[in-house]
């Protein structure tokens, strides 16, 4: 028995043709761009290991927020580096903190730019870690203390949401964290402020640009036991349940390109917005070959970028937006 010829080049035939049939549309709306800000006066200081991305102090803040909107990116997140720390992280819930003071500045300069701020105490705590540390001297061990820390990002989300953040994005991974952010917003009055969960947040080897960024590298030990094993898969659907359950409008995982699998399990689990974390490393890595003149590094972001939507994500966190919002812009789309 014999069969047609197939011909399914009939369709790529032209640039034209190929776009009338393309499945996945990478837009300017998709993308989400993460800003640094720091303490002291007329910052703009480059990341080394991360090419084109800065430290800005909230004098310069605003020269950034112009090149991003004008750009078309419709959305940011902010992390902050606080002139000091200590052991509870006081400095991420001060009404006056560095990330506070941002948002504020922001919301004067765009204010149609939706602005969400990372919920996370490891920026702003003299050890780095996530949340509260509780020291055995004895044993020379050191223990996280979950609910105690629960209670600090929940003041630190209201802080957000009172200096006028659009979104709450918690990153600790402790658990019950959605619970306690959403009943402290609740209670605060800010029952319409969305929770953008880092639902299923990996203990990655990835994040070492960002560690710099931030200053958040923990002082000793790391985060395995708060953050997920890379290995595992039914547990990111665990992770993502009770956070949905506990009331996150939009979940998220991080990173992005080794677990576009996980991306694709949550979108076909949940029917709530997806966001994928495009992480530092990966970044760097692409800067770093684009470089060297191994890639062509507009034709690899917009790939590497469309693969991520096409596994499912609706939103895309990367320190590409703003390159990558322009080369869509002169594409036409």
């Amino acid at each position: 028995m014999s069969f047609p010829l197939i011909r399914h080049r009939r369709l790529r035939r032209t640039e034209a043709l190929r776009g009338l049939v393309r499945e996945t549309l990478l837009h300017r709306t998709d993308l989400i761009y993460p800003i640094f800000v720091t303490h002291g006066s007329n910052i703009k200081e480059e990341i080394s290991s991360m090419p084109g991305v800065y430290h800005f102090s909230l004098d310069r803040l605003e020269e950034e927020i112009r090149d991003v909107t004008a750009a078309g990116v419709q959305a940011i997140m902010l992390f902050g580096v606080p002139e000091t720390k200590d052991a509870v992280g006081s400095s991420a819930y001060d009404h006056n903190g560095i990330v506070q003071q941002a948002i504020r500045s922001v919301k004067t300069y765009a204010p149609d730019l939706v602005v969400i701020a990372d919920t996370c105490l490891c920026q702003f705590t003299d050890h780095g870690h996530c949340g509260v540390v509780h020291m055995n001297e004895q044993e020379g061990t050191a223990e996280i203390a979950n609910d105690e820390s629960l209670a600090l990002l929940g003041r630190t989300a209201v802080s957000q949401a009172e200096a006028g953040a659009d979104i709450i994005a918690p990153s600790n991974m402790m658990d019950g964290f959605v619970h306690a952010i959403r009943s402290a917003l609740d209670e605060a009055g800010y029952d319409d402020i969305p929770i953008l969960s880092y639902s299923v947040k990996y203990a990655s080897a990835f994040y070492g640009p960002f560690r710099d960024a931030a200053h958040s590298t923990p002082q000793f030990g790391d985060r395995k036991t708060y953050q997920m094993d890379p290995a595992n898969v039914r547990e990111a659907m665990r992770e993502a349940l009770s956070d949905v359950q506990e009331g996150a409008d939009m979940l998220m995982v991080k990173p992005a390109m080794a677990y576009m699998d996980i991306i694709r399990m949550l979108k076909e689990q949940f029917d709530l917005p997806v966001a994928a974390y495009n992480v530092s490393a990966e970044y760097a890595m692409v800067k770093a070959a684009a470089a060297n003149g191994w890639i062509n590094e507009r034709s690899i972001v917009l790939e590497l970028l469309t693969g991520m939507k096409r596994a499912g994500a609706d939103l895309i966190i990367t320190y590409h937006a703003k390159d990558a919002a322009r080369w869509i812009n002169e594409s036409g789309v």
